[in-house]
């Protein structure tokens, strides 16, 4: 594969995410009123700001992926970091050979995002979570996040948008024409 500017955009979204994901993690950990790194270890929620908005602050360590699927510590603390590099690798591997724009996009939002999380797995033991949606936004919505599991569920979508929806006509088209 040959890097050319317009081939080689979906390598500079990786890094982006990866640092967006990062820098914000940083900022809720330096907040005093969180108490991130105190409650690292009882796993509760450690501290909430009520911004103005569609959102608050509420520092919560998961254990688990994106969501808190597959709550895990100790040993399978790794396996479970095992699990999500071998994810990520596998991805970006497909990235290397992905053509179109939609799919590229999409493979490198959940690289990039795995890495996010992957760092947090290493280096704590579990992922910083912050991002709380009020009720009043969008009703009952139980999760906590943060911008890796935005990024990993926004390229999720847009995968599903890639391989089900826009590929079916090419599909059809190639049927047709074969």
């Amino acid at each position: 594969m040959k890097l050319s500017p317009q081939t080689a955009w979906p390598f500079a979204v990786i890094p982006l995410v990866v640092l967006s994901d990062q820098v914000t993690k940083w900022m809720i950990l330096a907040e005093p009123r969180l108490n991130g790194l105190a409650c690292l270890s009882d796993g509760r929620l450690c501290g909430r700001i009520e911004v103005p908005g569609p959102m608050d602050l509420s520092m919560v360590w998961n254990r688990g992926m994106s969501y808190g699927l597959f709550q895990a510590e100790g040993l399978m603390r790794w396996v479970l970091a095992g699990v999500m590099a071998a994810i990520a690798i596998g991805f970006f591997f497909w990235l290397l050979r992905a053509e179109g724009r939609w799919l590229k996009a999409s493979l490198a939002l959940v690289v990039g995002g795995a890495i996010g999380n992957l760092i947090d797995r290493v280096r704590f033991g579990a992922v910083v979570d912050f991002v709380d949606v009020n009720e009043l936004t969008f009703g009952y919505f139980p999760w906590v996040f943060n911008v890796a599991d935005a990024a990993i569920t926004i390229g999720a979508i847009l995968l599903f948008v890639d391989q089900f929806l826009l590929s079916r006509p090419k599909q059809a088209n190639s049927l047709e024409q074969g």
